[in-house]
């Protein structure tokens, strides 16, 4: 399984989104700082869902980052993130 499918999985599972896509945009990065060749070091994460919708931002960007997890989240060098509810 792909980091990014490892990802899009866990964020499912998690939050039953109405809408997310997970969007490996590594090759926007060749040759700066955490690029990993074969790509899956920067990601960007759309996610639109209902569980969000009582949560701070700060809280859910924590959530978001609680379902990855901490192993998977240590293995990619960017995480950008679009949340909505």
């Amino acid at each position: 399984m792909t980091r990014r499918d490892d990802i899009f999985s866990r964020l499912e599972a998690t939050f039953a989104p109405q809408h997310l896509e997970v969007i490996d945009e590594s090759e926007k990065h060749r040759g700066h700082a955490g690029y990993q060749e074969g790509g899956e070091s920067h990601f960007r994460v759309v996610i639109h869902a209902q569980k969000l919708a009582e949560m701070s931002r700060i809280a859910r960007h924590r959530a978001v980052h609680q379902a990855i997890g901490e192993n998977l989240l240590k293995k990619i060098h960017a995480l950008a993130l679009d949340i909505r509810a």
